[in-house]
């Protein structure tokens, strides 16, 4: 009898810039959203809807990709779909997100509102990872950066 399959694999946009958050063990928590959009025919017209996913990255990845993983940024992720349970005032609540095995970054730029999107939200951290002084223009390409 063959096993279940529980595998995901999606192509979006971050819908915010994401959050990298630690346990107390100290294992990275990468959290962000996506927007995936698609158009379907509505008697004569064509509309475009959105679906939203959470998707959480866990481990070293999570920690080196976060810095990139910038609102309007298309991104590849495969992973698997988990539900997470509990009762809130006596309702039973319930979640479904995507844990990402591995997350790709697509497309040239940053996606979203123009050139310089994003870049405010560079802290001064981030300049000294990068080698770069508060002046100095963060560069586009990260193929030779991204450390995994």
């Amino acid at each position: 009898m063959p096993s279940d399959i529980n595998r995901v694999v999606i192509v979006g946009r971050l819908t915010r810039d994401s959050e990298l958050r630690y346990t107390k063990s100290g294992t990275a928590l990468c959290k962000f959203s996506i927007a995936v959009n698609r158009t379907r025919k509505v008697g004569d017209q064509w509309e475009e809807e959105a679906s939203f996913f959470d998707v959480a990255l866990w481990g070293r990845q999570g920690e080196a990709i976060s810095r990139y993983l910038i609102k309007g940024k298309q991104v590849g992720i495969d992973g698997e779909l988990r539900q997470d349970r509990w009762e809130q005032d006596g309702q039973s609540r319930s979640r479904v997100e995507i844990v990402a095995f591995n997350v790709m970054l697509l497309g040239g730029g940053r996606g979203g509102g123009g050139e310089n999107a994003g870049r405010e939200q560079r802290t001064s951290r981030d300049n000294v990872d990068a080698g770069l002084d508060g002046n100095a223009a963060v560069a586009d390409d990260f193929d030779d950066d991204i450390p995994f």
